[in-house]
């Protein structure tokens, strides 16, 4: 079983710092999990992509983003996150 790093994000996330972390592990693994939950957070992760697309294209790599859902479980209820995974193109 291959393991993939999962980087949470929330509404409060700073899209730069999340930015260099995926663009750490993108380097070091070549695919990452990046997980939020409502639409502040899927917004602080897309601009969070972005920008870690600008940091790793001088390596001569594209990031792609799938998109897709997951159950996980906040304080012992039951959410439905969005989790988007990055590989290279």
């Amino acid at each position: 079983m291959i393991f993939i790093e999962t980087l949470k994000v929330s509404s409060k996330s700073n899209p730069n710092s999340v930015a260099g972390a995926l663009a750490n592990v993108f380097r070091e693994k070549g695919t990452v999990e990046v997980q939020a939950v409502g639409a502040g957070a899927l917004n602080q992760a897309i601009k969070a992509i972005a920008i870690a697309r600008g940091f790793v294209a001088p390596s001569g790599k594209n990031l792609v983003c799938i998109p897709a859902f997951s159950d996980i479980s906040i304080d012992g209820e039951e959410r439905t996150a969005i989790k988007l995974i990055i590989e290279a193109k």
